[in-house]
């Protein structure tokens, strides 16, 4: 009680590590202290709430390595620590320091803020720790009850749970009307969204209707990739035309180990019945390199299954045994370096995709939503960088954008040594 009393007055500054999810969360509670108490260094910050990823055992290594470094800030803030890990590990958490409060419940997490910092009860605007991004993640559902061996996220996070659709609508509302360009609908599985028959469609259909300029959905599953939501999407003019639709291997039998619902043709015939209703549109993936028990020929099956596929992006993870999956006691546990090597492999076939993505829009033209400026003043010439409705990369000379516009721009392929890869550079 005696370190929480000595923050009466403080400020918060707020940690995110993982997934879209867990950044729409962090958004939320932010919007819950007022704006003068977030701290935009954690250095200066009399709390510091890290919200938690577990996903792997990577991820766990990273959470509690970023518990420790908070702890060692010069403030000796106080560290809440809620998400994925605090829900499996509190007591864990908890003993990495005895200025370390472990939150497993989420719904609790904006209230201890306010009390630690002294900020007291307080009506929650949901616009306020928002208006400043460009991009906003609109979390509509949580939980899952897929079980992928490899998996600890239903664990964490417990079975799917939906966002009641009145609700996502008033929160995009609020967004469209501080003037946020870019709303992603977010969850653990948003393919499982049911609030009593609106489905995945219906929500898309109903932010869409509030006027926000561009609509984006995150992660879907290939399952949940229906006529329906195909239809809505083409019809929905504020739709992203990007899909991210998870992947993990191209192998068959690897797919059977990770207990994925369909096989290497499943999935691509699903990429045809997209790119089918929504012409031009991009479609990136997830994949994972070394899966136990995955051999030489099932890693080359995965590399021709990307090419195949001709994904826009590739997101490349190295296998991370996470204890309490059943993936973690499998016989046939492959090496780190062959991990790595296999990983290596996988991001220049991505790189190389990504690149033929970025060429095949040279000399046309798309909307860009700005999200970053550089070169003000001084430093150098005035360089906005974003992202088309593809989920291109784009950087442009603009002589007057500012994050959060939109702005149509010219494509041309990137040149020169410093050249980003993925990044697309444009005239406006």
């Amino acid at each position: 009680m005696g370190e929480q009393a000595r923050h009466s007055g403080g400020t918060v500054a707020f940690l995110t590590l993982g997934c879209k999810v867990n950044q729409a969360e962090s958004d939320a509670f932010a919007a819950a202290v007022p704006a003068g108490r977030v701290a935009r260094d954690p250095a200066e910050a009399d709390v510091i709430v890290v919200n938690t990823c577990t996903v792997t055992g990577e991820a766990d290594h990273k959470a509690r390595k970023a518990v420790r470094h908070a702890l060692r800030h010069p403030q000796r803030p106080t560290v809440l620590v809620t998400g994925c890990l605090a829900a499996l590990d509190a007591a864990g958490l908890e003993a990495l320091g005895d200025r370390v409060i472990a939150e497993p419940d989420k719904t609790r997490v904006s209230r201890r803020v306010r009390e630690l910092t002294g900020a007291g009860r307080m009506a929650i605007d949901d616009t306020s720790a928002v208006t400043r991004r460009s991009r906003v993640q609109l979390k509509i559902q949580d939980g899952c009850d897929a079980f992928c061996t490899y998996c600890i996220v239903p664990y964490a996070r417990g079975v799917p749970r939906t966002v009641p659709l009145g609700e996502v609508v008033a929160q995009a509302e609020r967004l469209a009307a501080s003037g946020v360009a870019e709303v992603v609908l977010t969850g653990i599985n948003i393919g499982r969204y049911d609030d009593d028959g609106m489905r995945l469609a219906d929500v898309l259909t109903a932010v869409a209707a509030t006027g926000i300029p561009r609509v984006r959905l995150s992660s879907i599953e290939p399952r949940d990739v229906d006529e329906h939501l195909l239809e809505t999407a083409a019809e929905t003019a504020s739709f992203c035309r990007h899909l991210h639709i998870a992947l993990q291997s191209g192998s068959d039998s690897v797919l059977r180990r990770m207990g994925r619902p369909y096989t290497s043709a499943e999935y691509l015939d699903v990429l045809d019945r997209v790119r089918a209703a929504v012409p031009g549109v991009a479609v990136s993936t997830d994949v994972i390199a070394g899966f136990p028990g995955e051999d030489e020929r099932e890693h080359e099956e995965s590399l021709a299954m990307v090419e195949e596929a001709g994904f826009s992006r590739l997101h490349v993870f190295r296998y991370s045994a996470r204890a309490g999956t059943p993936a973690a006691v499998m016989p046939g546990q492959v090496a780190p370096a062959e991990r790595a090597r296999r990983a290596a492999e996988l991001r220049e076939a991505g790189a190389r995709l990504m690149r033929e993505m970025g060429l095949s829009w040279a000399g046309r033209e798309a909307e860009m939503l700005v999200e970053r400026v550089r070169g003000e003043g001084d430093a150098g010439p005035r360089v906005v960088e974003g992202t088309t409705r593809e989920y291109l990369r784009v950087q442009a000379a603009h002589p007057a954008a500012s994050a959060g516009d939109l702005v149509t721009v010219r494509l041309q392929a990137p040149s020169g040594p410093g050249a980003v890869p993925g990044m697309v550079e444009s005239r406006w």
